[in-house]
């Protein structure tokens, strides 16, 4: 019998009793990331990074939820299990389970780029790797994040010699709080939504610092706004909500935006290709550097990338799952109860 389990619930590992970011309610979990589409509520208790506990405690409300470090060793009727670094965002884990000589690792979300932020992405040997697909396809080659960063600052900078707001979309966990670490604070005043205020908030707790990030509440003078950047989650544009920051310009940061209709469609002035998921050259290497023999394919272009690691000669399966990737049009980082904005 395998160690873990695909079930109607998640993937589930009959030896410890416990499912790996499951999307229906069960009694014993490990989460890999903080996003909600992985760390659903009605769960009886969590196990994950510690920089994520804060996190779904803020979006979740009153959970049974446990933190442990990198490399921490648990072990649960025999089975080891280990959370290491994703390199996703702020606390995301890959998760190590270990039992009779067979080794799973479960990525979650990951990217390969060090950002500064997260615990940088670690390799991890294994004879069983589940990888995510959501940039599966060759088309999708991210450029370094250093000249993303300098391009969005450059039509800051043009913003605000215009006398303009300048507005980015961007999800409120994971993208917002590694665009405060790496934008210049010279140009302007930063100022964040809501949303992003309170996940900064929770994050802040684990240990992170975001001392130029303001929030912008009723208080906020709208001259202020001229020339300053505002960093807003999907649901915020479009919404009356942007009304009061005209007039600015609004861009968006999504790896999405590699594809030249996206831009178009959601009328956004400028599109910035920038994302916490790997590309296609990143999944390839995470893929090979496993070491491992048998691959599961989840959520994105898992069929196609499935195939194309059966033709570089592993065993490979697209597994069907609720996990959302960075969908271009799901909000999927946005809190599950809307309470706790």
């Amino acid at each position: 019998m395998p160690l873990i389990h695909f079930t109607e619930r998640g993937l589930y590992c009959p030896r410890a009793d416990v499912y790996i970011d499951p999307w229906l309610p069960v009694s014993k979990t490990l989460i890999t990331h903080a996003h909600a589409d992985h760390a659903r509520p009605r769960m009886g208790s969590y196990l994950s990074h510690h920089d994520s506990v804060a996190v779904m405690r803020q979006r979740l409300g009153d959970i049974s939820a446990e933190g442990v470090r990198y490399g921490e060793k648990k072990k649960v009727n025999g089975v080891e299990i280990t959370f290491l670094p994703a390199g996703h965002i702020p606390g995301s884990a890959q998760i190590r389970l270990a039992s009779e000589g067979e080794v799973w690792v479960i990525s979650g979300d990951y990217k390969l780029e060090n950002d500064g932020l997260c615990e940088p992405f670690e390799p991890v040997k294994c004879s069983h790797f589940v990888t995510e697909s959501t940039f599966a396809l060759p088309v999708y080659q991210w450029d370094e994040a250093g000249n993303v960063m300098a391009s969005i600052e450059r039509w800051w900078q043009q913003n605000s010699a215009e006398g303009l707001c300048t507005v980015l979309q961007c999800y409120s966990l994971g993208k917002a709080q590694r665009l405060l670490h790496a934008l210049s604070q010279e140009i302007g005043e930063i100022f964040v939504h809501g949303a992003i205020h309170n996940t900064n908030e929770a994050l802040k707790t684990a240990g992170y610092k975001f001392p130029h990030a303001q929030y912008l509440d009723a208080s906020v003078d709208g001259k202020r706004l001229r020339g300053a950047m505002v960093l807003a989650p999907p649901s915020a544009i479009g919404s009356s909500w942007l009304k009061k920051l005209k007039p600015c310009k609004v861009g968006a940061v999504s790896g999405w935006m590699s594809l030249r209709g996206t831009r178009r469609r959601k009328n956004f002035d400028r599109g910035f290709v920038l994302s916490d998921h790997a590309d296609w050259k990143g999944l390839n290497t995470a893929v090979l550097s496993s070491g491992a023999e048998h691959v599961y394919v989840t959520h994105g272009y898992s069929h196609v990338f499935a195939k194309w690691l059966r033709s570089q000669g592993y065993q490979a399966q697209a597994i069907d799952t609720a996990f959302g990737g960075e969908d271009e049009d799901a909000e999927q980082d946005e809190p599950a109860n809307p309470e706790s904005n």
